[in-house]
């Protein structure tokens, strides 16, 4: 398997490669994104990208399905609470296209 191009990886630290490097191993790059997380790629010794998993792009960004709200909702201990939803109305502008 091949490794990324940190000469000695640090433990806790996420791995380095080169584009040369990713652009070749892309599958191992993203593998490890998945199992070791986030993954550098470096141009001329800069850091330029990080390649992320599904899971984490998604906890970074705050795009979570709604699932863990339901989970809660469904776990609550007052089964009796009953909740008041009404829908908000935003304004709208209109745009000239």
């Amino acid at each position: 398997m091949p490794t990324p191009s940190t000469a000695r990886p640090r433990p806790n630290q996420p791995s380095t490669w080169t584009l040369q490097d990713a652009k070749a191993h892309l599958s191992d790059v993203v593998r490890r994104a998945r199992s070791d997380g986030p993954q550098h790629v470096t141009i001329h010794g800069k850091e330029s990208a990080v390649v992320l998993s599904e899971d984490a792009y998604r906890r970074l960004t705050g795009r979570q399905s709604g699932a863990a709200l339901l989970a809660a909702f469904q776990a609550c201990p007052h089964p009796e609470v009953e909740f008041d939803l009404e829908s908000v109305r935003s304004p709208v502008r209109d745009v000239v296209l």
